[in-house]
């Protein structure tokens, strides 16, 4: 790789954890990235892929904003200053998003949940969103959508052969 090459190697996004209930829950209506304030046993449990964002939630204490209820494992190797796994992580955010954040939620009773944590270069960061719930007719219609969507896909591979 010479100097003059814009895309570095260390860029690549790796992803390390999913919320996959998130999607099913709600409907997505922005998305933003933020940096994690991680120790260093929660960023080596991290990279090793311990990390669970099921129930996760993004709350709002004092101006800032805090990812709530992930759990990420203690680190294998760690000794007595190991992390303890569900506690609150802070969010890196501008202040103008935080503010943003936190009115949408106030005004129009909207929740922001993490979708994913992810290794962007040397950093660890959250796909954050703000999101609406689903009522039960959506998530079928959702759920009738991608059984059409798949059944297509399979009748275009049979044209094919």
């Amino acid at each position: 790789m010479n100097k003059h090459d814009t895309k570095k190697k260390d860029d690549a996004v790796r992803v390390l954890a999913r919320n996959r209930r998130a999607r099913h829950e709600y409907h997505i209506l922005e998305v933003f990235e933020a940096g994690l304030a991680l120790t260093g046993t929660e960023v080596k449990a991290m990279r090793d892929g311990k990390i669970q964002l099921k129930d996760s939630f993004i709350d709002f204490n004092n101006n800032e904003a805090w990812l709530t209820a992930t759990h990420v494992s203690p680190y294998s190797h760690g000794n007595r200053e190991n992390h303890l796994p569900e506690r609150p992580r802070k969010l890196l955010l501008s202040r103008r998003e935080i503010d943003r954040l936190f009115g949408q939620t106030q005004a129009k009773g909207l929740t922001v949940v993490p979708l994913s944590i992810y290794l962007k270069g040397p950093w660890i960061k959250t796909e954050i969103a703000l999101v609406q719930g689903k009522k039960l007719h959506d998530k079928r219609e959702t759920e009738r959508r991608r059984e059409l969507d798949r059944e297509a896909q399979e009748a275009m591979k049979q044209q094919r052969w």
